[in-house]
């Protein structure tokens, strides 16, 4: 008997685009003779298509397990992950509070900090209370400015000096009430996949080459410039201190199913720094979550197969769980 699996992506949010491709990539993926799958479509004013899942036991008896395809707000902050548990059904990905610890930039650097685990020097401000000169006193330039609560880089700048910042942070406000603003590094760009639950494991990391600057939307999905190298060039202790750490932090948000974590590698000290974790990467034909496991050994098929199996491990072990006197 197939395995029925929904599939939920778009979405009320800026990676709306970014989450239907990664959601083609994935049906397509999907081996028919393993899975029936099931569409469910969000759009961008946030209505569900062609139905709503509801927050109740037992209301979606033709769902077996989930698989949330929804980058960014409304999806990947523990939103959707809340009605899934209200819902009782099994889903591929962190859990409320690793998504939305994760999805929260300064929440993430706060609770690595707590592990002893390498975040770079930020400031956090709001929209509101965003004191340009403040800032400018607590970190040097260059800057880079970024909503809290997005990913796929949007509405992120780098700022070379105060007009730059104070443009920055009109921008980033945009998109979140809370902003993070961190010191610049000058380096590489490299990126770890972890996969697990109680066991979690990491991929050989990869570098990103930006054509640009940084490595922002454009360059991400648009552009089409931007090269990676996979696995990264670097020295056999680097890379084994790159899968450790991106493990750590992965244990640290108490992730689980699958996450990419992002590190800046600074060239005028060597050190490694945390950048930030994403609990639904991007799945795209381009995505490096599934290129850095095709590298280390597990095809993107393959690699469905073990989300889908990671999500009903957890959701039978939560069954062990009374909540009920």
């Amino acid at each position: 008997m197939k395995l029925r699996v929904a599939v939920i992506y778009g979405g009320r949010t800026g990676e709306h685009e970014v989450s239907v491709r990664s959601a083609r990539a994935i049906l397509d993926g999907m081996d028919p003779a393993r899975y029936e799958k099931i569409e469910y479509f969000i759009d961008q004013q946030g209505k569900w298509l062609p139905k709503p899942i509801l927050p109740e036991p037992g209301a979606q008896p033709e769902i077996d397990v989930v698989f949330p395809v929804l980058h960014g707000t409304f999806g990947e902050d523990g939103t959707v992950q809340g009605l899934l548990e209200l819902a009782d059904l099994p889903y591929v990905g962190a859990g409320v509070l690793a998504s939305s610890v994760s999805m929260d930039k300064e929440m993430m650097k706060r609770v690595c900090k707590e592990r002893m685990l390498p975040v770079v020097d930020y400031v956090t401000v709001t929209r509101e209370t965003a004191g340009i000169p403040e800032i400018c006193s607590r970190l040097p330039f260059p800057m880079f400015v970024k909503p809290a609560n997005l990913g796929s880089s949007v509405g992120i700048s780098k700022a070379h000096d105060e007009k730059e910042l104070e443009a920055a942070v009109a921008l980033a406000g945009q998109f979140d009430r809370k902003i993070i603003v961190e010191r610049g590094i000058a380096g590489r760009e490299l990126e770890v996949s972890v996969l697990g639950n109680e066991a979690p494991v990491a991929s050989l990391p990869c570098e990103i080459l930006p054509s640009r600057e940084f490595y922002d939307y454009e360059d991400k999905y648009l552009l089409d410039m931007a090269q990676t190298k996979v696995p990264a060039d670097l020295p056999p202790e680097q890379t084994a201190e790159l899968r450790r750490l991106a493990v750590e932090c992965y244990r640290a948000v108490d992730c689980e199913g699958m996450a990419r974590v992002d590190f800046l590698l600074e060239a005028a000290s060597g050190k490694l720094y945390i950048n930030e974790i994403n609990t639904i990467p991007g799945f795209t034909s381009i995505s490096m979550f599934p290129k850095m496991w095709e590298h280390s050994g597990i095809g993107f098929s393959a690699l469905i197969d073990r989300l889908i199996e990671l999500a009903l491990d957890r959701h039978k072990r939560k069954k062990a769980t009374r909540f009920t006197r």
